[in-house]
């Protein structure tokens, strides 16, 4: 934006962020596309550099969730290679749930390839890291950014050190959808800029492979950040008197959303289905297992206090300038130079003793890999931004970075926002570790930076321009980028100097972690309190230490970003190409080293380890073996030597009462709550537990054969009704399953006027196995109270007596229950969810529309194109 006289103010938005496209002299497709094709080729760099063991090494990134989830999907991918169907349930997790959230493929699936043809044949998870390049890119193609500037945005956000630490751990959904939520805001700005038909080609593909992506949490928030870009344009609409354009613009936004959402409808509406039974729909119980009363911590979601673990301490939030402002990643605090200096004053086996069993975390988090960093130069271009971009989008990215950082600290809020969220914001509570929303702010914070990079390098005037902030305050260009400088490096270098102003480097949770590590390793109470007095205050140095040294190199960061722009604006020695080229170096610098602490070359692992995936999580051992061996099609197995909830291994191998799922059913949680983790064997038998796993003599792992296991199903010769489900959980703590049955009084009329009597000749048992269909066969003298050793989820399971449909209901809070007439009968259930046929209807309508808008919009493009190049060689002839 050339200014024409230094005194001019600076109140027309930039270029970069204006509607109007400015007219530019005719190139050739060559030199037109070459830019991009450069930026392409900086990303596969990039990346390719990154992982070149991967790529080129015979390297795997050895990813832990990613270990898991093939644990738990096992018995789904089997069934589906040996059928070439979708079970939709399985049973090698707490005792049977829906497959929607682990491994099930819908129409939509075939999305996949898509992904495919834009990595450009990367590997998985490689290939993440490339779209999140590309993907901002396409943002800055849509608000016409300088292409250079658009590299360095890229990068910028790319390199945020969260999208490298959920990598790691192998979240690879959550870095997909990541990697979406740019290109599918370059659909909603492209439309509100008036490109109503492309913009909403572009929205509706972006957003359907965004929700094709499979992490709900990423997406809300995501619609939280397009909600109040919306809201700008809304205001801004109502400024220019310009509302029947904004709602025009508005409705093409929502068709597009309604043929992504259709395109998805399958996987949506069985999430949202699922979602009622489950962890995060709520809870019926008013008691704790403990017996207390359960009061204030239930929404109708998750549990509060669950939602709200993982929130980000207020002052955490300076992670975003200074990455280990709070110590880093929870990993020992090491023997790195700092350390040893910080801890010399004590006695040398302390030191080193204290070294392996404090955390280098300080926060208020339970623990973290690693902080989010969103770049020293990248903050302080975010801050320039805040006083040099004007108009509607900056104040959409400063309000969503302000609500993104305040939502992150959940229990830590002191202004109770967060709780008003939990309360009353449609759907909040159905997602955990709210921290997660800074996603929000690590795409804000880059586009609002390259937006005011952009703005300043169409104005090398900017140091002598007058700015006019609100209530007509006018300050110059230079006091601008001083004032950036201080609110930016100044605080990094008062941080260095005098680390203790802006932190404790203490946490309430140092001596019970200290207390309980050293308990496991045999250490009395009174050695282990001696031990924390003498050592904590070089623990705390040493932390310090760890804090001034980022603090330092921000500083430094940030000293040559603002000197580079500085010289640029006062010409000396410094033209456009070696500005921007020194941005992306400084940033690649910056960035790639954060990113490396957490996702490095011990992420690697050859490929001949990765074969066998969970031998690396030490399985199978000599028990596993000895169960596998058993030729019974169906029983259950406890893994009595991890938690029931963190138990994805066991899944690989067998069908575990146990697993790992984000959103296990409800009532199976309260079970492991109340009872599993109590150990109540009337409960463990009721779940058919053939054996578990145990720690034998010499620490050796070994299979014990439960011989009171009930089976898949049985008689019961009576029945007790109680009166709710604080009742009903209660009552599984005295009872003998094998002879009587609780019921939910809200399930009484399933045995009204019937009294169970026992036969003993009677029988019942499993001929057929699958996942998604039991089949019994029955023999009893007399009408029978039949308990199935299966879980109750009303929504898709069908039992069927003789081929015909008859009812069935819930006993044991979990359980399902029928009442089987004398005789001998088949017995079958069948998982058999109506949404999922119509869904796969409405998607494959929905994949039709999407791609005539998309080709439509394509031909459209081009042919208009194509006019305006007949027009322009016209007037040249």
């Amino acid at each position: 934006m050339a200014q024409k006289h230094p005194t001019q103010k600076l109140n027309t938005p930039p270029a970069a962020i204006q509607e109007a496209t400015p007219t530019v002299p005719h190139q050739s497709s060559t030199m037109k596309w070459l830019p991009h094709a450069i930026a392409i080729g900086i990303f596969l760099l990039v990346t390719i550099t990154y992982f070149y063991p991967v790529v080129f090494g015979g390297k795997e990134v050895f990813q832990e969730d990613i270990m898991r989830f093939k644990g738990v999907s096992k018995e789904i991918v089997d069934y589906r290679e040996k059928t070439g169907k979708e079970a939709l349930w399985t049973n090698s997790l707490f005792s049977g749930m829906p497959a929607y959230q682990i491994s099930a493929q819908y129409l939509a699936t075939n999305l996949r390839f898509l992904n495919s043809v834009l990595a450009l044949g990367l590997p998985s998870p490689v290939r993440m890291v490339f779209f999140y390049f590309l993907g901002f890119y396409i943002l800055m193609l849509v608000l016409k950014i300088d292409p250079w500037v658009g590299i360095m945005g890229a990068l910028a956000f790319g390199l945020s050190s969260y999208f490298f630490i959920i990598l790691d751990v192998g979240h690879n959904s959550k870095a997909m959808a990541i990697a979406y939520m740019a290109p599918v805001l370059a659909g909603f700005i492209l439309t509100f800029r008036g490109k109503i038909l492309a913009g909403g080609a572009m929205t509706a593909f972006f957003l359907t492979m965004e929700i094709y992506s499979n992490h709900p949490q990423i997406t809300y928030y995501l619609g939280l950040l397009l909600f109040i870009y919306g809201i700008a344009e809304f205001v801004n609409a109502l400024r220019a008197k310009k509302i029947a354009d904004f709602f025009k613009k508005a409705a093409t936004i929502g068709v597009a959303a309604l043929i992504a959402l259709g395109v998805n409808i399958t996987s949506l509406w069985a999430t949202a289905d699922y979602s009622k039974y489950t962890i995060r729909g709520g809870t019926e119980l008013t008691i704790n297992p403990d017996g207390t009363k359960n009061e204030n911590n239930v929404t109708s979601g998750l549990e509060k206090d669950y939602a709200t673990a993982w929130s980000y301490g207020v002052g955490e939030s300076m992670t975003l300038l200074i990455p280990n402002f709070k110590g880093g990643g929870s990993s020992p605090i090491g023997n790195n130079k700092t350390t040893e200096k910080a801890l010399s004053g004590i006695d040398p086996q302390a030191a080193n003793i204290a070294a392996q069993v404090y955390s280098e975390y300080f926060g208020d988090q339970p623990f973290t890999s690693g902080p989010v960093y969103a770049g020293a130069i990248v903050i302080f271009i975010f801050v320039l931004g805040m006083f040099v971009v004007k108009g509607p989008v900056k104040w959409a990215l400063v309000i969503a970075t302000i609500v993104s950082v305040w939502l992150s600290w959940g229990k830590n809020d002191p202004f109770g926002f967060s709780n008003f969220m939990l309360d009353h914001f449609p759907a909040y509570n159905k997602f955990r570790a709210v921290s997660m929303i800074l996603v929000i702010a690590e795409l804000t914070i880059p586009l609002l930076g390259v937006l005011a990079i952009d703005a300043i390098l169409k104005n090398r005037n900017f140091l002598k321009e007058n700015i006019t902030f609100p209530f007509k305050q006018i300050f110059s260009g230079q006091k601008v980028l001083i004032a950036a400088f201080v609110l930016t490096g100044g605080i990094a270098l008062l941080c260095w100097i005098a680390p203790e102003i802006f932190t404790k480097f203490s946490t309430s949770s140092d001596l019970p972690d200290v207390t309980s590590t050293l308990q496991r390793n045999g250490w009395p109470e009174d050695q282990i309190k001696t031990f924390y007095e003498t050592t904590i205050s070089g623990v705390i140095g040493a932390r310090k230490e760890i804090l001034k040294a980022d603090a330092i190199r921000t500083f430094l960061f940030i000293l040559l970003a603002a000197a580079a722009l500085w010289l640029y604006a006062k010409n000396i020695f410094v033209n456009k190409k070696i500005f921007i080229g020194s941005f992306i170096v400084l940033i690649l610098i910056d960035m790639v080293v954060i990113d490396r602490r957490y996702l490095n070359k011990e992420s690697f692992k050859d490929k001949s380890e990765m074969k066998n995936p969970l031998a690396l999580m030490g399985r199978p051992h000599a028990a596993d073996l000895e169960i596998m061996k058993d030729t019974d099609p169906y029983f259950r197995v406890w893994n009595t030597l991890a938690r029931p909830d963190q138990d994805a291994a066991t899944s690989y191998f067998h069908k575990s009462i146990g697993g790992y799922h984000g959103a296990k059913l409800r009532r199976y949680q309260d079970l492991i709550d109340f009872h599993i983790n109590r150990r109540n064997m009337s409960v463990i038998n009721m779940l058919n537990t053939k054996y578990a796993i145990i720690q034998g003599k010499d620490n050796n792992v070994m299979a014990y054969p439960n011989r009171d296991a009930l089976g898949n199903a049985w008689f019961v010769s009576d029945y007790r009704i109680v009166a709710n489900p604080d009742s009903e959980i209660i009552a599984l703590n005295h009872f003998d399953p094998s002879k009587t049955a609780i019921i939910d009084k809200r399930f009484e009329e399933e045995v009204k006027n019937f009294s169970p009597k026992k036969d003993s000749s009677g029988t019942i048992k499993l001929t057929s196995y699958e996942p998604n269909d039991l089949v019994y066969e029955s023999n009893a003298s007399s009408e029978q109270l039949t308990v199935f050793s299966e879980v109750y989820y009303p929504s898709g399971w069908n039992l069927y007596l003789d081929e015909k449909i008859i009812p069935h209901f819930r006993v044991n809070y979990i359980l399902r229950a029928a009442r089987i007439p004398a005789g001998k009968h088949k017995i079958e259930f069948k998982f058999e969810p109506k949404l999922y046929a119509t869904g796969e209807k409405i998607s494959a309508a929905s994949m039709l529309l999407l791609l005539l808008l998309c080709g439509g919009s394509l031909f459209v493009e081009l042919k208009t194109k194509k006019s305006l190049h007949h027009s322009t060689n016209g007037k040249e002839e």
